[in-house]
């Protein structure tokens, strides 16, 4: 065994692949490493960084080990970090090196970051004073050190002035430590106001934080209630207590007004953590974040896997939301796992939404989580009335897909000079082109689905691999010119419609494939919230928890579209959808309304939305997902097989299914081809394990895969541990 202080002469080294245990390495004469110490190490003929283990070091005759090739100076990944690693890939049966792969990130942090040339004031005195070197001595005053811009900038002189005062000796240069990321937060900064239920809240996540021991806390608060200035004042609690707080979001990439909110509330931003971030400043975020200089990181599910020195809290934003889950590789929900990573720390997780998980709300009433409710919006604003357009009875006209009701509604919301939300969760314009003549349609060549038309850029799209063509004038099957014709909407198709309706609205398209990426849509999202659109039409990242000030009308477009396939969890999810939607409405306190067009306004998603009765909708679905013994009342696990021909796949699935072990409290579904029977070129088959709460899935599916038959030729198997997908 290899302890937390001893240092030895062979070690367990995990490496970034897929292998089932740590590989032995000699560890030279000289050389000094302990768990969690982070290494270079030959592995075939690459060199690798990777993580020494704990546990036993593997019997190898001593000549035929390589030794390790160098430890790197920074901290060591600490033993509740490498216990969230084997704990993650247990659980999701994963291969440990995958796990602690998503630790390894970014390698040019493991070296420390160089100390950067700045310069000092010198008792020496300038030749001569100008007002230009006047400003720079006053702004030097108090002996600290500046580096060359900066002090040229403060002062607002230019460089050369800086050059000539060091030439004559009236400053010298100095080595300074590399300038932290982001500025330290201050508690107390700017103190809220917090009505009393914002107040009751706070105290118990407050009185959480001062345990300083594993809790699970459900904020659950209905949209625009001040749930995020609650939270704070958890964050608050715990950088008071010197310790470092992790916040997830689900699309922190576009979540720039909530870094600001941070800002105002803390007097500095929080670190990001997102896969837009920038190479060099990822490295830098990471560095700081193990040494202990970055106090709060608001980031992505990744942000999980940052080697916190001194973790003390972690809030989930937005903690129903689908994105939070991972499905390549490693497959996770980060949700779960931040509360695992909260146990095993012995910290408290703080989850907030407006539309809580059915298995948060599940945890809470069976005592496992505690549960602090805001029942009504920040200063006494009122949530916006909810009508459905039955659209049976109120079609639109031939060729649009916008009721009149709802057309009305924004022609009047436009002369009182209000914002407009249309809501449609479709890119593009069409998600399916047909010739009229010969009825072709336009698929994906590797996947079996449609490609979507993107009118704005002229291209046909496959969502799922990324293929994509341009559109042409003629049908590929028959030569027929001009009668492509596009079949259903999508947002642009909803954009054309209303600049027809309304020509000199202005109206805007918030997409996440839109050109110009994360920072166009930054940009757009501000210019909405600072009332520089008339109507928005846009897919669900304008759920995502923004705040536009003159949204007093929601339109959703077709409100029954998350309903139309087998996902048992199709209600939760449009519920979750619609509410989230229709609250951004009337967040400042004018009257609002949101319009769902459905043909089915007597579903109950539908009547629970429009009565705003909540609880109605969450008894319901927790005692329909109780008697199907779904989650959280059973367990699910998905495999897929996938190949690169239907044969391979199917064959291996059966040998899978044929192979699994006889049990009373598990059962198999399947296999069967999948929804997306191809993906990628690759043909995709199916199975289910469904069983009891308490049964042994991991282990189930372990023997399984161990008795089956052996992966070959193009053969692939991903186990997905309580899936949310189920295309």
């Amino acid at each position: 065994m290899i302890e937390d202080s001893p240092f030895v002469a062979a070690a367990p080294v995990l490496v970034p692949m897929p292998a089932e245990r740590p590989y032995t390495y000699a560890v030279p004469p000289g050389m000094r490493v302990m768990p969690g110490s982070i290494v270079r190490v030959p592995l075939g003929p690459r060199q690798v960084a990777g993580i020494v283990w704990d546990g036993a070091v593997e019997t190898v005759d001593a000549k035929k080990l390589r030794p390790i090739e160098e430890v790197f100076d920074c901290p060591p990944i600490d033993k509740a970090m490498r216990r969230f690693v084997d704990w993650i890939a247990q659980y999701t049966l994963s291969a440990p090196g995958m796990v602690a792969r998503m630790l390894l990130r970014a390698p040019e942090a493991f070296d420390p970051e160089p100390w950067i040339e700045g310069l000092q004031r010198t008792l020496a005195e300038p030749d001569r004073l100008t007002d230009a070197r006047r400003r720079v001595l006053e702004t030097a005053e108090g002996g600290l050190a500046w580096t060359r811009s900066g002090l040229a900038h403060a002062a607002g002189v230019s460089s050369t002035v800086i050059d000539g005062l060091r030439a004559q000796g009236v400053f010298e240069t100095v080595m300074i430590p590399p300038r932290p990321v982001v500025a330290a937060p201050d508690p107390s900064h700017a103190v809220p106001e917090l009505m009393p239920d914002q107040k009751a809240a706070a105290e118990k996540l407050r009185a959480a934080v001062a345990a300083d021991a594993f809790n699970v806390t459900l904020l659950d608060g209905v949209t625009g209630s001040g749930k995020t200035e609650v939270y704070f004042e958890a964050i608050a609690a715990a950088l008071d207590k010197g310790r470092q707080v992790l916040i997830l979001l689900p699309e922190i990439a576009l979540t720039h007004a909530f870094l600001e909110r941070f800002q105002d509330r803390f007097g500095a931003k929080p670190a990001e953590w997102h896969s837009d971030l920038p190479p060099r400043m990822r490295e830098r975020v990471w560095r700081q974040v193990a040494e202990g200089g970055v106090r709060v990181v608001a980031g992505a599910r990744s942000a999980l896997f940052l080697p916190f020195k001194e973790l003390g809290l972690i809030v989930v934003d937005e903690e129903h939301d689908p994105a939070y889950k991972q499905e390549d590789r490693v497959f996770y929900n980060a949700r779960d796992m931040a509360v695992v990573r909260g146990h095993i720390g012995g910290f408290p997780v703080v989850l907030a939404s407006a539309t809580p998980s059915v298995e948060s709300r599940v945890n809470a009433s069976q005592g496992r989580y505690d549960r602090a409710v805001l029942s009504s919006r920040f200063a006494e604003a009122a949530l916006p009335d909810l009508k459905s357009i039955d659209m049976r009875r109120s079609p639109p006209a031939r060729g649009g897909f916008l009721s009149p009701v709802l057309l009305e509604q924004m022609r009047r919301t436009l002369e009182k000079n209000e914002q407009s939300l249309l809501f449609l969760n479709r890119r593009g314009y069409a998600p399916l082109t047909l010739c009229r003549v010969c009825g072709y349609r336009f698929g994906c060549p590797v996947c079996s689905a449609w490609l979507v038309e993107h009118r704005f850029r002229g291209q046909l799209v496959c969502h799922h691999c990324g293929h994509n063509e341009r559109r042409p004038e003629a049908c590929p099957e028959c030569g027929t010119l001009y009668h492509l014709v596009a079949c259903g909407p999508g947002v642009e198709r909803i954009a054309e419609e209303v600049v027809g309706h309304f020509p000199d609205a202005r109206t805007i398209v918030l997409s996440s494939d839109l050109l110009g990426g994360v920072r166009r849509l930054r940009l757009e999202l501000e210019a909405v919230a600072n009332g520089e659109a008339d109507i928005v039409i846009g897919t669900q990242l304008v759920a995502k928890g923004h705040n536009f000030p003159g949204m007093t009308l929601v339109g959703v477009v077709d409100a029954d579209l998350g309903l139309a396939n087998g996902d048992p969890r199709a209600a939760e999810r449009t519920f979750q959808l619609l509410s989230q939607v229709t609250g951004r409405a009337g967040r400042t306190g004018k009257k609002s309304l949101g319009l769902l067009q459905t043909y089915q306004p007597d579903h109950p998603v539908m009547r629970a939305i429009v009565s705003g009765d909540s609880e109605a909708f969450y008894e319901r679905e927790i005692a329909e997902r109780e008697r199907a013994a779904l989650p959280p009342f059973g367990r699910l696990a998905g495999i897929i097989v996938s190949a690169a021909t239907r044969g391979e796949a199917e064959s291996h699935a059966r040998g899978l299914r044929r192979a699994a072990p006889q049990a009373t409290d598990l059962f198999v579904l399947g296999p069967a081809e999948a929804p997306l029977s191809l993906i990628g070129g690759r043909h995709r088959f199916r199975l289910l394990v469904q069983g009891e709460r308490r049964a042994d899935m991991q282990g189930f599916i372990r023997a399984m895969l161990a008795e089956g038959p052996k992966l070959r030729g193009s053969v692939r198997v991903q186990v997905d541990i309580d899936p949310q997908s189920f295309l």
